[in-house]
């Protein structure tokens, strides 16, 4: 298998992940971004175990790693949104400043 069109993919996903973060202002788009460059790590990671086709598959195993990471990411990030949303009535990040209520 040649690893030319798998890794392309995979820098293709990258790239595409780190422009959205880079430009987005809405969180929920940023973290749809994190989980594209996430995505593009796997397919790296796979492509390079049947590439090299060890006894271990230690590939196999550090994509089912940042897949585990990756739904932990969202969970925490989708509860910190809700609490922005809760406090600011808005998921701009530009708004975002602090997470913290004001005292009354």
């Amino acid at each position: 298998m040649h690893l030319s069109l798998p890794l392309l993919l995979s820098v293709a996903l990258l790239g595409i992940g780190v422009y959205g973060v880079l430009i987005r202002r809405n969180a929920i788009l940023i973290l749809m971004s994190v989980e594209l460059m996430l995505n593009g790590v796997n397919i790296s990671l796979v492509a390079f175990d049947v590439y090299w086709a060890d006894a271990l598959h230690a590939g196999q195993s550090l994509a089912i790693f940042v897949i585990t990471i990756a739904a932990a990411e969202i969970g925490l990030g989708l509860a910190i949104l809700l609490l922005l949303y809760r406090v600011r009535h808005t998921i701009a990040i530009d708004e975002a400043t602090e997470l913290r209520e004001e005292a009354t």
